[in-house]
């Protein structure tokens, strides 16, 4: 873990500036999230989106079609559209991904389809400002408050209730920039660190001077001194959370890590099962099974659900769209044409073609 310096350091050291937010029209804001995802644009300047000036009957429509660049897409659903009113404000500095998010009442769902498509692991680091919210991922469930802080990735189906018109600051972060403060962040998703007391009260009001810095001073810069703030302050917040339980927590969290990466480099492998990983690391499948045991997902469904996670991808790339369906699951550690498209019809609800025609990517 990289040492955390201190709070009153790096935040005398940071420079003081202002930045303009820019509104930008349905068309425009297409246009800017394609070439987001694509690695095209890079945003420095505050970007607003909102539906305080779309039709009624264009509301959830624009909203839906706004997804942050290089983040997770997410499907709003709105109870009563023709008030609705929903407010985007978004920069990204180097790696590091920043939007203020506002909204009437609503959902945020990010699928396993959304999970399908993604090229990049993003970890986003909430920020409830005002209202509250309620955070769901790996079937965990947390309830945020003024000042309370989570955290969920991209990675896997995640969940975020507006019960009520709320306001939300959310941080992202690359895989392997959270890995080097928190070695398995998955464990403490949906996990809430309060923000009215300890660490986790000295974070919650290190993150709203950052945004409150960005949006009013144009030298800001969020460098590397201020990333390695916040990020070594959330893995101490979450090392006060836990409590006593962090020593053992962290040896099971670097062995599953190194056990994730072995499954990585190796799904194509058919023959990969519990066994042979156990082998592998010297270990008994008592203890690799105890490794998984408390993230409600064993080794085997793992295995299946990241595969499938990848034939799904290679699905929806155009890359891959004269490849047969059969060759692709085989080069994900399928042996049988059968078998693969009963598992993916039960985890996506179509078959492996009409999954591919829906993205179309079909030939």
């Amino acid at each position: 873990m990289a040492p955390t310096k201190p709070y009153r350091s790096v935040r005398d050291s940071v420079l003081l500036a202002t930045s303009d937010c820019q509104k930008l029209d349905a068309g425009r804001a297409r246009k800017m999230a394609m070439l987001g995802d694509s690695g095209g644009m890079s945003m420095t300047q505050l970007q607003t989106l909102s539906t305080a000036t779309t039709r009624p009957k264009r509301k959830l429509a624009y909203w839906n079609d706004i997804p942050p660049p290089r983040l997770a897409p997410q499907l709003s659903e709105q109870r009563s559209i023709a008030d609705f009113l929903g407010r985007l404000t978004r920069t990204t500095s180097g790696t590091v991904r920043i939007a203020e998010v506002y909204s009437d009442p609503q959902i945020f769902r990010h699928s396993c389809a959304d999970v399908a498509r993604l090229q990049t692991q993003i970890h986003f680091l909430h920020l409830q400002l005002e209202g509250e919210s309620v955070n769901r991922q790996d079937e965990r469930e947390t309830r945020l408050r003024p000042g309370d802080i989570t955290i969920c990735d991209n990675s896997r189906p995640y969940e975020i209730v507006f019960e009520k018109p709320s306001r939300m600051l959310v941080f992202g972060f690359t895989d392997d920039l959270m890995r080097r403060y928190v070695q398995y962040p998955q464990s403490v998703a949906a996990t809430c660190i309060p923000g009215d007391k300890g660490i986790g009260g000295l974070l919650s009001s290190f993150l709203t001077e950052v945004w409150r810095r960005w949006n009013e001073d144009k030298e800001f810069d969020l460098n590397a001194g201020v990333t390695d703030a916040m990020l070594g302050l959330v893995a101490n917040a979450y090392r006060q959370v836990l409590g006593s339980s962090i020593d053992h927590y962290s040896l099971g969290a670097a062995h599953r890590v190194r056990v994730i990466n072995y499954i990585e480099e190796n799904l194509g492998d058919p023959k990969l099962t519990p066994t042979r990983i156990a082998a592998a690391f010297r270990i008994t499948t008592r203890y690799l099974h105890h490794l998984f045991s408390e993230e409600d997902e064993t080794v085997a469904r793992y295995i299946l659900r990241r595969r499938l996670e990848e034939c799904a991808r290679a699905l929806t790339s155009p890359t891959q769209r004269k490849r047969t369906i059969t060759s692709i699951a085989f080069d994900h550690g399928f042996s049988s044409a059968t078998h693969f498209g009963r598992v993916f019809r039960s985890r996506y609800d179509l078959t492996p073609r009409d999954y591919r025609q829906l993205h179309g990517t079909s030939t």
